[in-house]
């Protein structure tokens, strides 16, 4: 199910939908509010790195002809050193007692030094991958017991809080992105319940750093555009199913995203079928609408992960067709691809200023920002689980028929997936912010507002709201 059908899917009533509703109502955000120090995301996008000239250089260090030497004397992350790790806090018992007959999950919390910068390139070195967060991040001591019977301990879900909650501004967004729903086309009948999942919400406190409604309307408007071809095509719960076609219509969808040049003789053909179907007409409007107030290179990116992500949706296609069930690894490649990336991508252009190309593309840069995408499509299943039938995918219920264990456990293994990913983001952002520029400092810091905010909106939306 896609973000906006789970709002008119019944409350689930299987074992674990009581734990959702503690999820739900928890008000433990143990992150930092801010990725890189106690001063608001505000003040932190003005704050440039203090680091001496050896370390003051792009991620990939100098480019052009005749810079090969060079940049082969640049150390390579295995050769780097970690920076060092920091303790951070528990969520308080009161939290802890919400989950019942769960082993405790303690946080973690990577630290890179914010003030002093030694020579070389600081960012992460040892192990890598799921499993392997308790070696890199210096957790070697035992693994805490299970809390007392009278105690109960819930998973950490470690994210952080939301940046800013401005209701009004909010509003005023998702009230607009209502009327250009109805423009386009897309969701006809079911525009009360656009206006309910509080889109606009969503972005207001996904995007701390402006408070101008026209632009936070162009990220809703995108991200609108994009949940569409889900619900219209892939989970087809606004259109009659038709997953044989998925593939075709993808790709029609695809032919404005990235504008399909044709021979004069056939190019009205595609647009006329282009202007036939409501979601290809909402992506154009949207990617329109966001070159207002995006360069064209942030633009391009966007329809980059518009690429990748209409992959995995022809992947979920095969597995409604063949009737496959995906092992757990596919499903988190799935999810790696499927996931809030395309909305995360305009942290930058929201806010107004553009990381430059040669740092977004850096690969340690892309996989920082992909585990934190994939986290926060994590968290979102997560949550889903209120609102859905057992046998939906989700990464709880794979593990849970993968591992033969109760759903309880694999709730637990799935926070503890989550948590993972969200400890690494943090720890690699934090040393990538030592060596890159002000704006990728900026950019992954506003990364870190936008999970926070993302899971602000996930615990304050009537998406979710009846779960339990």
């Amino acid at each position: 199910m896609s973000l906006l059908s789970r709002m008119s899917a019944s409350a689930a009533e299987h074992e674990v939908a009581g734990l959702v509703g503690a999820l739900l109502s928890d008000p433990v955000r143990p992150g930092r509010g801010n990725l890189f120090g106690p001063e608001p995301i505000q003040r932190a996008a003005s704050t440039a790195v203090s680091a001496g000239p050896d370390v003051r250089r792009v991620l990939g260090g100098p480019s052009g002809l005749g810079t090969s030497a060079a940049r082969a004397l640049i150390p390579s992350a295995s050769e780097a050193p970690a920076p060092p790790a920091a303790e951070a806090p528990v969520p308080p018992a009161s939290a802890r007692a919400m989950w019942s007959g769960m082993r405790v999950v303690e946080p973690r919390m990577p630290v890179a030094p914010t003030e002093q910068v030694t020579a070389g390139l600081p960012v992460l070195g040892g192990p890598t991958g799921l499993g392997t967060s308790a070696a890199r991040l210096g957790g070697g001591g035992p693994s805490p017991g299970p809390p007392p019977a009278d105690r109960p301990a819930p998973p950490a879900l470690y994210c952080p809080p939301a940046g800013r909650d401005d209701p009004a501004l909010g509003e005023v967004v998702n009230e607009r992105l209502v009327v250009w729903a109805e423009e386009v086309g897309i969701y006809p009948g079911r525009l009360d319940m656009v206006r309910s999942a509080n889109f606009g919400r969503l972005m207001m406190l996904a995007h701390p750093e402006t408070d101008d409604p026209d632009r936070l309307l162009a990220a809703a408007k995108c991200g609108l555009s994009e949940w569409a071809v889900d619900d219209h095509i892939v989970d087809c719960e606004v259109e009659e199913p038709r997953h044989e076609l998925m593939g075709q219509r993808l790709a029609i969808c695809h032919s404005v995203i990235d504008q399909a040049q044709l021979p004069l003789r056939y190019a009205p053909q595609l647009e006329q079928v282009v202007r036939k179907d409501p979601v290809a007409m909402a992506l154009r409007s949207a990617l329109d609408n966001l070159l207002d107030y995006a360069t064209t290179t942030q633009v391009r990116r966007l329809r980059h992960e518009l690429a990748i992500m209409f992959v995995a949706y022809n992947q979920e296609g095969v597995w409604h067709t063949a009737k496959q069930t995906p092992p757990v690894w596919e499903y988190l490649m799935h999810r790696h691809e499927n996931s809030f990336i395309p909305c995360m991508v305009l942290v930058d252009a929201i806010a107004g200023y553009e990381v430059p190309m040669a740092e977004f593309s850096d690969p340690r840069v892309r996989r920082a920002f992909n585990l934190a995408g994939t986290a926060t499509v994590l968290m979102n299943d997560l949550y889903s689980m209120g609102k859905e039938d057992p046998t939906d995918f989700s990464l709880p219920m794979l593990i849970a028929a993968e591992e033969k264990c109760s759903l309880q456990e694999a709730v637990e293994r799935s926070v503890e997936i989550h948590d993972e990913l969200m400890h690494t983001y943090e720890a690699e952002a934090s040393a990538l912010a030592l060596i890159g520029s002000p704006e990728l400092r900026r950019f992954l810091a506003g990364t870190w507002a936008w999970v926070g905010g993302n899971r602000e909106w996930h615990a304050t939306s009537a998406r979710y709201a009846s779960a339990g």
